[in-house]
């Protein structure tokens, strides 16, 4: 029961704002609400406030004992959704899929696919040494096993 309401004023705080999507929803037995948000424009500390307070205050603290966490999906945190590829175009990702990894810049996402591309150093056709390439890659959102932003400090 507490579960189907939390699923139901989350959802309803989602709508408020449309840049905002559902990246993760986990309670517990002991009833701990865990909701993990992103957005279009990323997600800010305001964003998580205004999805808790949708969902906290709409329900009865004296009917259900629960605790609630919202938090953003990390910059480290794997990429799930197409959604969540369309704010990374230019970046570089790490791509990993059943066949091979792939580490590009993320240049186009396509309704089933993304492009990635990248410099790459191979032995001459002719003759010892090294020329650099530009390699291009279309992996299928299907074939994706893990995808995430690599970070540079």
């Amino acid at each position: 029961m507490l579960k189907e309401k939390v699923k139901e004023l989350l959802e309803q705080g989602l709508q408020e704002d449309p840049s905002l999507f559902l990246i993760e929803f986990a309670m517990g037995a002991d009833n701990g609400i865990h909701v993990v948000i992103d957005g279009d424009q990323g997600v800010t500390v305001n964003d998580c406030i205004k999805i808790s307070r949708a969902i906290e205050n709409n329900i009865n603290r004296e009917e259900y004992d629960f605790s609630l966490e919202v938090a953003s999906a990390g910059a480290a945190a794997p990429l799930v959704m197409p959604r969540q590829y369309l704010k990374n175009i230019g970046r570089k990702l790490e791509v990993r899929t059943n066949d091979d990894k792939f580490e590009g810049d993320l240049t186009e996402v396509k309704d089933d696919s993304i492009i990635l591309e990248w410099k790459a150093r191979v032995p001459k056709p002719v003759g010892k040494g090294k020329v650099t390439v530009q390699k291009k890659e279309e992996v299928n959102f299907s074939d994706i096993i893990k995808a995430k932003v690599v970070l540079k400090f």
